[in-house]
């Protein structure tokens, strides 16, 4: 064995002597207990039984009373043989008589005692009476058991710093103060590499260039540049923060610390910054090294906000005053790189992420469709694909989907394809997966009545309608009354990758969201709660119209939303602006239900076609809607909303 591989063996046979030693020692003192204290003090008795079993046979040797509390009885040998004292005279281990005390009560004096004593022999002669002694002295039984409990307390925690005391952080319970942080070497790395990071090649050139420093720094110093002291990432949820930072892990030359925000933060006080001082500390002694703090947010919040319930000088609060400390305090910090992600920027403390703690701010976003296309060839190499799966199509047919999305796409396509017993995995497989993703599993065992099936279809019917005959609604790709997840239909459009909307755009969304309600009053006369999913998102858009975007004339050229989270006020707005707030979003949406409505008695004959098709085939395709309903118009006439939603 070599020097280095004896060094990385851990000392476990250390650990386990001591515990074997202790789990002796515990047995020791049970042994002592159950064993000998029993045997040696002797079975606890009555006053009444002493009197009428033992005084008066005359079975009494002595009686002994110690420390003027407890009265010891020694049995005569000649009773060893007797069935009522057999039992506490024969010893547990070996041959003959047990020597005593067999027998104890409690006395409440020693003048009670004697007065007892005297009154049970009176008329005894004094060679027939128990002779009564009286000692002083401190029992053995009493103290030996505390003495081995102390012992064991102090061997028990001698044995826990030596299996937490090595390493970083440690299992021990006495390392509360230790940093976590797993550390990734040369010989322990990230096997990703930038390589296996698609899509996001701006923010890989700027980590790249942070990699490089650490490999050439001369190359950068001699300019008078100086290393960036923190990197902070940004994004939704899925856009690769945490691949980008293990490709960083993978890629650079020097010692790597990862580590979770919320594991700074523990329930006992001072932890927190007890744990940001350990790890800065084995960071600048392994420098230059990178130090990657996951969900920053966790500790990084604004501080002073909910003062009046938490109290100001929280555990969390001290943690983050350590860590701005470390980041940009009086102590150097030289060599030491931060990198860190999140993806609620909005709620961090503005002093974490000034230029000094954290230079850089990498913003990731959703990817595009040339992004999905690089993301689907990196999730596509270990699967074994069919020769008609095309990468285009793939990143053409999810818009909106992070790269974690499609990383979750090839695996359940892989899945759906081996649950078919398929040699490959097949273009119907991605489809299927995609629409399992976004909706759910078919649920084709669900049961629906004929009345509720034709309610579906005559609301499904309604949507794909009125999306069909306005032209900013996003491409409809088909319809469906197969029950998937919660929803009990569907009908599914293909988004559009847009930046910017207008109000005629959200107009439209309202319009083709309330489609399906409409298309119930117009048949039956009557709506459905099947309707409420459409509604929440209705409201939403609505306020977001009036509200934010400054679309509506009465409310103005002002928006309410707050993007930083940081406002002192809950509603910055007067209780006479939120009543009107309110009263232009319901006629914002009832002129778009009417809007509806009035598509639909127009195109009544498509709309019973189509929900007929729908009742006997349960999926229509784009194909055969542009059969039913033909081509779709580039302009749709206008239906004037009411004039008071007008902006």
């Amino acid at each position: 064995m070599s020097k280095k591989a004896a060094q990385k063996q851990p000392d476990r046979p250390r650990v386990k002597i001591g515990f074997w030693w202790i789990t002796l020692l515990v047995l020791f003192v049970i042994l002592f207990y159950f064993l000998y204290r029993p045997a040696s003090a002797g079975r606890v008795i009555s006053w009444q039984r002493f009197q009428t079993e033992m005084l008066s046979r005359g079975a009494v040797e002595k009686l002994v009373v110690q420390n003027q509390e407890m009265a010891t009885v020694y049995i005569k040998k000649e009773f060893a043989n007797d069935s009522a004292f057999r039992a506490v005279m024969t010893p547990r281990w070996g041959q003959g008589i047990q020597p005593g005390p067999h027998y104890r009560f409690t006395i409440g004096s020693v003048e009670s005692l004697e007065r007892k004593l005297e009154e049970a022999q009176r008329g005894l002669p004094p060679a027939r009476q128990v002779a009564v002694e009286y000692e002083n002295r401190g029992d053995f039984t009493t103290w030996l058991p505390w003495l081995f409990f102390m012992l064991i307390i102090l061997l028990s925690g001698r044995w826990l710093l030596a299996l937490g005391g090595s390493g970083m952080g440690g299992s021990s319970v006495f390392n509360f103060g230790r940093t976590t942080a797993r550390l990734l070497d040369k010989d322990n790395k990230s096997t990703v590499t930038f390589q296996d990071v698609a899509g996001l090649e701006e923010a890989k050139q700027e980590v790249k260039e942070i990699v490089d420093f650490l490999k050439e720094p001369q190359r950068y110093t001699r300019l008078g540049a100086k290393i960036p002291k923190g990197v902070i990432i940004v994004g939704p949820p899925g856009t690769g923060k945490t691949l980008l930072a293990k490709a960083v892990a993978g890629e650079a030359q020097v010692p790597f610390f990862t580590l979770s925000g919320s594991e700074f933060v523990e329930m006992f006080v001072g932890v927190g910054a007890s744990r940001v001082r350990d790890l800065f500390r084995q960071a600048k002694e392994r420098a230059p090294c990178i130090v990657f703090i996951d969900e920053i947010d966790a500790v990084g919040r604004s501080r002073g906000r909910n003062t009046l319930y938490s109290g100001a000088n929280d555990e969390r609060e001290s943690t983050l005053n350590q860590l701005l400390t470390e980041l940009d305090g009086f102590g150097t910090n030289s060599g030491v790189i931060v990198l860190a992600a999140t993806n609620r920027a909005d709620i961090l403390d503005p002093a974490l992420l000034r230029p000094g703690r954290f230079d850089r701010h990498i913003y990731l976003e959703l990817p595009n469709q040339s992004e999905r296309k690089a993301i689907f060839g990196v999730h596509l190499r270990p699967l074994t694909c069919a020769a008609g799966v095309d990468v285009d199509f793939l990143a053409a047919q999810t818009p909106g989907f992070s790269g974690a999305d499609i990383s979750n796409i090839c695996n359940e396509a892989a899945l759906i394809a081996a649950r078919k017993k398929k040699g490959q995995v097949e273009k119907e497989d991605f489809i299927d997966a995609i629409d399992r993703i976004i909706a759910g599993l078919e649920k084709k065992s669900k049961i629906i009545s004929p009345t509720e099936k034709k309610i579906i279809a005559f609301h499904e019917a309604g949507h794909a309608v009125v999306g069909w005959m306005l032209p900013d609604i996003d491409p409809l790709m088909k319809v469906s009354i197969i029950p998937r997840g919660k929803s009990l239909g569907a009908a599914w459009y293909l988004p559009e990758e847009r930046q910017l909307r207008s109000l005629r755009q959200f107009t439209q969304r309202i319009t083709a969201a309330l489609a399906g309600r409409a298309a119930e009053e117009v048949v039956f006369g009557e709506v459905t709660s099947g309707a409420v999913d459409d509604l929440e998102k209705v409201t939403r858009d609505a306020y977001t119209v009036v509200a934010y975007f400054g679309f509506n004339k009465t409310i103005g050229n002002v928006s309410f939303l707050d993007s930083t989270g940081r406002s002192e006020f809950q509603k910055p707005y007067s209780e006479d602006t939120a009543r009107l707030i309110d009263q232009e979003v319901r006629a914002l949406v009832e002129g778009c239900y009417d809007r509806a409505k009035e598509i639909l008695a127009r195109h009544r004959a498509a709309l019973d076609t189509l929900a007929g098709r729908l009742l006997s085939k349960e999926v229509i395709f784009r194909k055969e809607l542009e059969d039913l309903l033909g081509h779709r118009p580039q302009v749709e006439a206008e239906i004037p909303l009411k004039p008071d939603t007008q902006a």
